[in-house]
């Protein structure tokens, strides 16, 4: 929320942020499910890096979804983050490549909350391959939590962590 209307958020500090708001609950409730399920130090570690992941993973999707996805099937508006103002990664990267013109249309955007733009932002967006870079790096920390199952024993639950570290980004497509 401290960043709301700030066009000028760094994609370092934007990851900060999602680690603190959204990756550090996915990574608190699966070390406390291997702790409950009794797993070892190291398997409860193992699954507090695979929530950290996933939750970045998740957060970049949902990022993503909200310049791309359909708003019946994702159950929110498109352009929401943008009426709130909040830079999200499509558009920081999205930003790097713009051009003046275009670079003028999201800061005002995002400063004012302006959902009116979300038409010309989403053509950036696109054009710059923000979404797509976004997409990769939403992959990258799925493909990162995935690894990090390998400390435990092969099972139906490991299964369906991995199929839930791939639905992460899947719902994209």
């Amino acid at each position: 929320l401290l960043h709301m209307g700030d066009p000028d958020l760094s994609e370092t500090r934007y990851f900060e942020v999602i680690r603190r708001k959204t990756a550090i609950l996915f990574a608190a409730a699966c070390r406390l499910g291997g702790l409950a399920g009794g797993c070892s130090s190291e398997q409860q570690e193992a699954l507090h890096r695979y929530g950290m992941a996933l939750g970045i993973a998740f957060q970049i999707a949902d990022d993503v979804l909200d310049y791309a996805g359909d708003s019946e099937r994702i159950g929110k508006n498109l352009g929401d983050d943008l009426a709130e103002g909040k830079p999200t990664l499509p558009l920081i990267v999205a930003q790097r490549r713009a051009s003046a013109e275009q670079l003028d249309v999201i800061r005002k955007a995002i400063r004012e909350g302006d959902r009116s733009a979300l038409p010309l932002i989403t053509q950036t967006i696109r054009e710059t391959d923000a979404l797509q870079e976004s997409l990769e790096r939403a992959r990258q920390y799925a493909e990162a939590a995935g690894s990090e199952l390998m400390h435990l024993p092969a099972s139906n639950w490991r299964d369906a962590l991995a199929d839930l570290a791939d639905y992460a980004v899947a719902r994209l497509l």
